[in-house]
């Protein structure tokens, strides 16, 4: 849990990080809807999602977040990853036939396997591409940017300076509540607590030595938080200044067109019904023909 990295910001210069967190947010969103579009085929899920992989595996390389960062991020998600290989293998999808094994009377299909696969893919990209934003993106810059893009809302007084404060808040308290967890953890591990072993009654009993301090940590927190900003004059529905204003350049253009003209692709293939893996198989077999 100490080496959570999804939250934390790392302090490089990278060309990711010099980029403008507006941009940043788009190019999320425009990830994220191509990560997620569906395909006609499962070859076709596969086929994509291999290459958004290797786009997600090069930003994170020109972002400087290291696989160990990933793997690290991941950790946290590997009993979803049961939770949803069972569920797929016990309730298999309408229309499975192909037999991949068996045990005993009860059939596992192929389609069952194919579709874990797809949602365990789906959810590594989605991670890798959270734990990229998080990464180079001050958690203040990132309030900046939110609340810019629900600069519309105030027209109808929606109190968009307090919603991007509170998720910019909530992104800064995620590491600081995995190193307090690490921390309480570790002093009751010291007074003879197990949280590996033992019956499910003395689990239980260690996840409550746990989350009790855990929460009233959380709330001792907060309060030192709200009063260090009320003794500063903190006032949400005042009009501020920013020491540090947002630039858009030349960079997040091109990074955005590149963002934009990946999911326009996805959507087309999507669409359009493309199958590369035919299209590649028959020109292969035209060109062996000449």
């Amino acid at each position: 849990m100490k080496s959570l990295s999804l939250g934390r910001y790392a302090p490089f210069n990278s060309l990711v990080h010099r980029l403008d967190p507006r941009s940043k947010l788009l190019i999320l969103v425009l990830m994220m809807v191509a990560v997620f579009y569906g395909y006609s085929s499962q070859v076709m899920t596969f086929v994509m999602g291999g290459i958004l992989l290797l786009i997600i595996f090069v930003m994170l390389l020109v972002s400087r977040v290291s696989l160990r960062q990933l793997f690290s991020s991941l950790k946290a998600l590997w009993i979803m990853i049961i939770i949803l290989l069972l569920i797929n293998v016990l309730v298999p999808p309408l229309g499975a036939s192909r037999i991949a094994f068996s045990v005993g009377t009860y059939h596992i299909f192929w389609e069952s396997i194919l579709q874990s696969a797809k949602i365990i893919l789906r959810l590594v990209m989605m991670i890798s591409l959270t734990l990229i934003l998080t990464a180079t993106t001050k958690p203040l810059d990132l309030t900046y940017a939110l609340e810019w893009y629900m600069y519309p809302l105030k027209l109808i007084k929606f109190p968009t300076h307090e919603i991007a404060m509170t998720i910019s808040i909530a992104l800064r308290f995620i590491p600081t509540l995995l190193d307090e967890t690490m921390r309480i953890m570790n002093a009751q591990a010291s007074r003879g607590v197990d949280f590996e072993h033992g019956k499910v009654k003395e689990k239980i009993k260690a996840i409550l030595s746990l989350i009790v301090p855990l929460f009233m940590s959380a709330f001792q927190r907060s309060e030192e938080l709200a009063n260090a900003m009320e003794a500063r004059g903190y006032n949400p529905r005042a009009k501020r200044t920013r020491y540090r204003n947002l630039h858009w350049g030349g960079g997040d253009t091109f990074s955005l067109l590149l963002a934009t003209i990946l999911t326009a692709g996805v959507i087309l293939t999507s669409v359009m019904n493309w199958n590369y893996v035919e299209m590649i198989f028959n020109i292969t077999t035209w060109s062996v023909g000449l």
